[in-house]
């Protein structure tokens, strides 16, 4: 497994968290959806710091190194500030109440 961290500073963009979240709601979490080895994606934001990103977990190196979506950085007006790649070294699943992650979070739920 691989996970990819990245970071947007929002600072120089006319995007803002809020303006994100519509795209969110618009496009990418049902383009994200379709994304083969893809097994999770939660997209995180920063207030404070003005900052937008996401953590993806993918099933193989290989899925990884898959050419994605590239809307967000068109929309923000430049490539992420940071982005990193891990090798996962161990996964676990807490004891939960939710029956779904899909469709969870501030941009979906509010």
């Amino acid at each position: 497994m691989r996970a990819v961290i990245v970071w947007w500073d929002l600072r120089e963009s006319g995007q803002t968290i809020a303006s994100l979240r519509d795209f969110l709601r618009d496009e990418a979490v049902d383009r994200f959806s379709a994304l083969p080895g893809l097994r999770l994606k939660f997209w995180v934001s920063d207030r404070e710091n003005d900052r937008w990103g996401a953590v993806l977990l993918w099933e193989s190196a290989e899925a990884a190194s898959a050419p994605l979506p590239n809307r967000a950085a068109e929309l923000i007006g430049y490539p992420p500030t940071q982005r990193a790649f891990f090798d996962v070294e161990a996964t676990a699943e807490g004891v939960f109440s939710l029956a779904r992650l899909a469709g969870r979070g501030l941009a979906l739920e509010g």
